[in-house]
């Protein structure tokens, strides 16, 4: 009984660890951009917009800026921010999903490392979604889906111009027109 016991309390251990050391694996993903900082925001920006699906842009944020303002000497980081109404709205509509609009707007990363190449870093909204039962699922499969577009470069296609965002107008919050 002693064993069995042991057993299981070492293959729950295990399971954790595993988990805790895959777990930002699973929640991220990451890959090498084929084209320089700009342009790959661009394309993103791009296709972003071309998506069926109500995509809007919602920003374009550099976090990068308040570390350098603050003395620090970091390499370049952008955020992309989309949002569409198709899939924030069933979840912003009731007070128990509500929340989950700190997942919103949709956030792509673009940012250098040390190695000199530019990368895109996205959440797996696909998993995310699955853990907040069957409803934000199903939106999140789809949204993951859609980001899987937005990062789909067409190497005919010349490089569009990035889209910078609009000046806020009659005191309303910085970082970009649309919002979700």
């Amino acid at each position: 009984m002693g064993k069995l016991i042991g057993g299981f309390i070492a293959g729950v251990l295990f399971t954790m660890v595993l988990a805790y050391f895959m777990m930002p694996s699973l929640m991220f993903k990451e890959q090498v951009s084929p084209y320089g900082m700009e342009e790959t925001i661009a394309r993103i920006q791009h296709n972003i917009q071309k998506n069926p699906n109500g995509w809007s842009l919602s920003g374009l944020r550099d976090p990068a800026k308040a570390v350098q303002a603050d003395g620090s000497n970091v390499l370049p980081v952008m955020m992309v921010e989309a949002c569409s109404t198709k899939y924030s709205g069933p979840i912003l509509k009731t007070d128990d999903r509500r929340f989950l609009s700190i997942l919103m707007p949709c956030k792509v990363s673009v940012y250098k490392k040390n190695d000199g190449k530019v990368y895109i870093g996205t959440m797996n909204a696909g998993l995310m979604g699955k853990m907040f039962g069957p409803l934000v699922g199903e939106i999140m499969t789809h949204v993951a889906a859609d980001q899987k577009t937005f990062l789909e470069f067409d190497p005919n296609m010349p490089a569009p111009q990035i889209i910078l965002p609009k000046a806020p107008t009659g005191g309303g919050a910085g970082g970009g027109g649309g919002g979700c």
